[in-house]
């Protein structure tokens, strides 16, 4: 019996915005993906692909020998196109934006179709279903519900028989042999087999195989001691009462100014000073804190998640690490991480500078970020 595997990759991609099949996922396109996997099963006999006029040459220059037919407006006339195309017994179906189709699952589709002659892969579906018919809601029963996915196929007969009395356009090959009054095999499929359809699934599919851009930047600041007995010393958005202020136009807490110029620089978002000048009087006295949230929300809105900060104060006063979890635990609340990604040193300058004579404390910071990749 000789199976035939087509993948389908004839679609806009409207949207996604491009045509999806033609993006990188790692190291090549979405569609050769599932190519390679079928091409490697061993019950498998070849595979073709139903292309678009724009996407051919891609694919041509790719795989020069691979069999290609053009597909159509719907995923019907692609499938129509395989079928002609294929010179087999058995042909199987599978979307080209699913990239992580397995062996397994190929396999119990295979099985299904030997046994039945029609057989789709599909998943339970999770969420509540609600059915609307004009102002009528009707809850659905999710256990007599499934989700489709791909690989579906049958007998070629089978198919040629589903084409020819075709009288209307069906979503997937499955509908399209139901017409016929035959009920196919469903068999198991697997979450990760999903269908890229927006570029949120993109994001997904990049971050399973591990996809992700990763960022270093580096803080340091340093202010010396104020005279004014009204200030408090802050330092990692922590108070040292009783312990002589440090003098700046904010509440100069050196260690959070260090923390937050190294996670902007790590997203190549400018410093703190181009946010928030010691020249605009909106900034006098303000707590720290106000700048670490800040920069927060522009590395989130910038698409990264921090991954970790390591810091380190230089001063022969205070006694810094007596509050270092209280510190920890401050800056990662304010950013919305775990403690254990945030890490604090201290030492002193071997009583040599001005640090070491007691004039100030300077600080540095290391913050790691990381985003899935897009394009």
């Amino acid at each position: 019996m000789r199976i035939v595997a087509a993948i389908l990759s004839a679609g806009k991609g409207s949207r996604f915005g491009s045509d999806k099949t033609q993006a990188l996922l790692g190291s090549k396109p979405v569609w050769r993906w599932s190519y390679d996997t079928f091409e490697a099963h061993p019950k498998v006999d070849e595979v073709i692909i139903i292309v678009s006029e724009e996407n051919e040459d891609n694919i041509r220059q790719a795989l020069p020998n691979v069999r290609l037919a053009h597909g159509g407006p719907s995923r019907q006339t692609s499938s129509l196109a395989a079928l002609q195309l294929c010179d087999s017994d058995v042909l199987l179906l599978h979307d080209a934006a699913r990239p992580f189709i397995s062996p397994e699952v190929i396999d119990r589709v295979i099985e299904g179709i030997l046994e039945n002659g029609a057989a789709g892969a599909s998943v339970p579906v999770v969420d509540t279903i609600k059915q609307i018919k004009g102002e009528q809601v009707t809850t659905l029963d999710r256990r007599q519900l499934v989700a489709m996915q791909t690989p579906q196929g049958a007998t070629t007969s089978i198919l040629w028989t589903a084409h020819n009395q075709a009288n209307r356009e069906h979503t997937d090959d499955m509908a399209l042999i139901e017409a016929l009054g035959h009920s196919p095999m469903l068999v198991e499929g697997e979450p990760k087999n999903f269908k890229i359809t927006t570029r949120e699934d993109m994001l997904r599919a990049k971050a399973m195989i591990g996809q992700t851009e990763y960022r270093t930047g580096m803080g340091y600041d340093v202010h010396p001691f104020s005279t004014d007995p009204n200030r408090t010393l802050y330092l990692g958005g922590v108070a040292f009462e009783g312990h002589p202020a440090l003098d700046g136009h904010s509440d100069a807490d050196a260690l959070l100014h260090a923390v937050v110029d190294a996670l902007l620089g790590a997203a190549a978002l400018g410093d703190i000073g181009q946010h928030f000048p010691n020249t605009d009087s909106r900034w006098k006295g303000e707590p720290s804190i106000t700048f670490l949230i800040h920069a927060k929300k522009l590395l989130i809105d910038a698409g990264w998640s921090i991954v970790n900060l390591d810091m380190t104060v230089i001063a022969e006063t205070p006694k810094v690490m007596k509050q270092a979890t209280a510190i920890c635990e401050t800056i990662a609340i304010n950013l919305q991480i775990s403690p254990e990604r945030v890490n604090l040193k201290a030492t002193t300058n071997e009583k040599m500078g001005f640090i070491g004579r007691k004039e100030g404390i300077a600080a540095l910071a290391t913050a790691t970020i990381a985003r899935c990749l897009l394009e």
